[in-house]
């Protein structure tokens, strides 16, 4: 999984897909990424799940949508914010993407029938609605997170204006419903789930879309070491916990940029 998302206090992550290059071995099948070179204390992978650590800009998703399409697809962006310090009393520990980034995602390609699932901050949400046009999905349904603390009261945090205790997740639908949907509505579209770390999404979210398109195909972009998930394609900078993708080290060290990243972490300062 690889992440290049975060929307947690209204501000964006910019979980970068570090989707590792995926290349044929002699014997013929699919390598994604040194999986054995990294110590599994470090990061433990659900049995069934695919973690692909790639920067989602640069990587070569011709490699997905030429073999399989898919029903449900998230992602959580890391949102670029209008300077480098937005926000008062929130600290990034993430890069940004540009809109163009994230945009230039080859959304439609990946998917010809099924769901989008996009969090959103405050300043992106016309944006997104926007952009689900482009892409040719249509908006059906939004899902808001409502942070609770241990003894379930709400936990609000930083904000402009107003503390913040919520996210916001856009939901569209493209094309068909996919294979397998459920008749019917199904879970609720609002989540009360503890706070987690920066830009986790509660697992919540995950078992109302398994809900929904049961036995689907999933892929999450802009994932994380903590969002990994069995059945789910991840892809992100991020999913390994352990450092940037080997292209992205590269690049950094060659001129000082992250490909795609703006502010924050892995950026030309």
């Amino acid at each position: 999984c690889a992440r290049e998302g975060g929307t947690e206090e209204s501000v964006g992550a910019d979980g970068g897909g570090d989707a590792a290059a995926a290349e044929d071995d002699d014997s013929g099948s699919l390598v994604e990424g040194n999986v054995d070179d990294i110590d599994p204390k470090e990061w433990m992978v659900p049995p069934q799940c695919i973690p692909v650590h790639a920067n989602v800009v640069t990587y070569d998703w011709s490699k997905m949508y030429e073999h399989t399409n898919f029903d449900v697809i998230m992602m959580d962006p890391p949102w670029q914010l209008a300077t480098a310090n937005p926000t008062r009393g929130v600290s990034l520990g993430y890069s940004q993407l540009t809109d163009v980034s994230i945009a230039d995602l080859p959304l439609p390609k990946l998917q010809k029938d099924g769901f989008l699932f996009v969090w959103v901050i405050n300043a992106k949400y016309q944006w997104t609605l926007e952009q689900f046009k482009k892409w040719g999905y249509e908006f059906v349904d939004e899902i808001v997170w409502v942070k609770v603390t241990n003894s379930r009261r709400m936990a609000k945090s930083h904000g402009f204006y107003l503390q913040h205790a919520k996210e916001v997740c856009l939901v569209g639908r493209r094309g068909a419903d996919p294979p397998g949907l459920r008749d019917g509505a199904v879970g609720s579209d609002i989540i009360f789930a503890p706070r987690r770390g920066q830009s986790q999404k509660p697992t919540e979210i995950y078992q109302l879309i398994e809900e929904l398109v049961p036995n689907g195909r999933y892929l999450e972009i802009f994932a994380r070491k903590n969002n990994l998930r069995d059945y789910w394609v991840s892809v992100g900078n991020e999913v390994t916990g352990t450092g940037l993708p080997p292209e992205d080290v590269a690049a950094y060290e060659d001129k000082g940029a992250v490909p795609g990243a703006r502010y924050g972490a892995g950026v030309q300062k």
